[in-house]
């Protein structure tokens, strides 16, 4: 028996596989600086820990409606046309487990073979995987570092053509920590408004911004709601990556088809995490103002620390918790570097270019950690520099 062809072209995330070595070699006594997963390490707020403790009280432990709480789907709406300043009601949200499935679900809804879709490149890889698996072919759109990992306004216009069914977009960054300027967002909205094409925007990471105003989602621009998808969830605002529980905000017709595939999938998102996204969306924010506020402190320092390391430049990250640098200066490939951090000076990283091919060169650190191991982090790489510096 053999895999279905479709294997083949289906990839995985190398943090994972990052994280396993890094384990395996703390299990030899070896101290290592995690600095591979995204993902917070503030805990669960407790009042939302409490809801969910409630809930399974008051027995939501059955199955739910596989769109989601209608409580939930009202209060997701209500914070989407507050944050966003549009109108959306909770017939335009599908509630999921994790946010992921909006990914899957809606190229799964969209894509057929020969179709072609334009990713951010470097990017989260499951983009290019899904892409790829449903026998769709992706585009690459380079991030410039020069741009602040913006896109090029020229290539992307250069880029669409009669194929092109899907425009994915992620601002804030992973794995850049790059945010899209308002006005290259205009300028995106105002190339494809005319076009049959949708447009995919993860903004996991819209809550983690570090700038005065909150980055722009696509959704904002004149005639881009209806051909929009938002992807959205708790995992990074609230710290709740365990929970898995996202959404995606899109047109009705859309919520139909995703209802479609999660009836088929996963029937329904567990009905006691949904409560806890109500209070989550409902209760005290202050967590969050204060999450944002040390992850700023520690990009700060931890970005300051690698721009002094002999063969680093690394740009300040707008957004998210992820600091990219250019490590082309050592001297060395960023996979070769990314393995010698972890095996000789145990910190743990990964190679830009497992991010695609323009991420080649480059080293993700994700800054969710404390200040006290990003500041042991960046001694430790200056002690390893002290090689290639030399050479």
């Amino acid at each position: 028996m053999k895999l279905a062809e479709g294997m083949q072209r289906i990839g995985v995330e190398h943090a994972f596989d990052v994280l396993v070595r890094a384990r395996a070699l703390e299990a030899q006594g070896r101290s290592v600086i995690h600095l591979e997963i995204g993902e917070p390490d503030f805990p669960t707020p407790q009042h939302i820990v409490d809801a969910a403790k409630r809930a399974l009280d008051e027995g939501w432990t059955h199955y739910g409606p596989t769109l989601g709480d209608p409580q939930l789907r009202a209060a997701i709406a209500v914070e989407v046309s507050r944050t966003r300043g549009v109108e959306v009601g909770p017939q335009h949200i599908a509630v999921v487990p994790g946010a992921k499935p909006i990914l899957f679900f809606s190229m799964m809804a969209l894509l057929e073979p020969g179709d072609e879709v334009i990713v951010p490149n470097p990017e989260f890889p499951i983009y290019e995987s899904m892409v790829r698996y449903l026998g769709a072919t992706p585009v690459a759109m380079p991030l410039e570092e020069s741009r602040g990992f913006s896109v090029d306004l020229d290539r992307f216009r250069a880029s669409l053509g009669g194929r092109t069914k899907m425009v994915v977009l992620n601002s804030p960054h992973n794995p850049t920590g790059g945010v899209i300027p308002r006005a290259d967002m205009e300028a995106i909205a105002a190339l494809l408004r005319e076009r049959d094409v949708i447009v995919l925007t993860d903004e996991v990471y819209c809550n983690i911004h570090y700038g005065t105003e909150p980055p722009a989602s696509i959704v904002q621009f004149p005639g881009m709601l209806e051909k929009t998808i938002i992807l959205d969830g708790f995992s990074k605002t609230y710290a709740m990556t365990g929970w898995r529980m996202g959404y995606g905000v899109m047109p009705e017709w859309l919520v139909t088809a995703v209802g479609k595939l999660m009836v088929n999938s996963n029937s329904c998102t567990a009905s006691f995490t949904q409560r806890a996204g109500i209070a989550a969306l409902e209760g005290p924010q202050d967590s969050v103002g204060i999450m944002v506020a040390e992850l700023r402190r520690r990009r700060d320092a931890f970005c300051a620390g690698l721009n002094q390391v002999p063969g680093f430049r690394c740009a300040l990250p707008g957004g998210a918790f992820y600091a990219f640098a250019n490590v082309t200066g050592t001297g060395m490939k960023s996979s070769e570097l990314a393995d010698f951090l972890l095996s000789e000076g145990g910190v743990a990283c990964l190679d830009g270019a497992t991010f695609g091919q323009y991420g080649d060169g480059y080293i993700r650190f994700s800054y969710a950690n404390s200040l006290a191991n990003l500041l042991e982090a960046v001694e430790r790489i200056k002690k390893l520099a002290a090689g290639w510096a030399r050479a």
